[in-house]
């Protein structure tokens, strides 16, 4: 049986993945020492349910069950910007870039969990917090290094980035290759509601 590591996310222009690459250069450049892995510019999306190892049989179901719950929401405007890490200053492990979202984007993150649910896919037991991954701060980084990192991301002035204009989720699959991961859309459903 062939599986699929799966998620469900709304995909950025390239235009805006660019400008997040630049206005985040300086971070990067701060923080070179190998210290982070940096997420691919091309790879950086807003991950709305990672669902993990799918069989390709159950795909048809998630096509479903996602084209349902976007055509019950409207599309939307989400704000990009500003930088900050996952869990907490004292100790980051995740690096990443605000998203700033009216309440449309959690009512449709909820749909999409309770719909995974629904399949038998296991609920987040974290709350949604938008965001784009920027880089996974390695495991084996000192308190020195952290600290290192702490005071880059106080430094990153990004202000606004980008306004996105989301009409769409997306299932994509992540494959796993030597140079990291490799993205693929494997279907499209659009927030068809229209609005009242």
């Amino acid at each position: 049986m062939s599986l699929l590591r799966v998620f469900v996310a709304i995909e950025l222009p390239a235009s805006v993945r660019d400008a997040i690459y630049k206005q985040t250069s300086a971070l990067r450049q701060n923080l070179s020492g190998g210290d982070i892995r940096w997420v691919p510019v091309q790879n950086m999306h807003l991950t709305l349910k990672f669902l993990g190892e799918t069989a390709a049989s159950h795909l048809d179901f998630l096509r479903q069950m996602l084209s349902h719950e976007a055509a019950l929401h409207s599309p939307f405007e989400i704000q990009i910007g500003g930088v900050g890490c996952f869990p907490n200053q004292r100790t980051p492990r995740v690096l990443w870039v605000a998203v700033r979202a009216p309440s449309e984007l959690s009512a449709l993150q909820r749909g999409i969990e309770a719909g995974a649910a629904r399949l038998g896919y296991k609920p987040e037991a974290r709350p949604f917090a938008p965001h784009l991954t920027l880089g996974r701060v390695r495991e084996s980084a000192s308190l020195s290094e952290r600290q290192n990192i702490r005071a880059a991301l106080a430094a990153v002035q990004t202000g606004n980035v980008a306004t996105v204009r989301v009409e769409a989720v997306h299932l994509f699959k992540s494959d796993l290759q030597p140079g990291g991961s490799v993205y693929s859309k494997l279907f499209s459903a659009s927030l068809s509601k229209s609005k009242p």
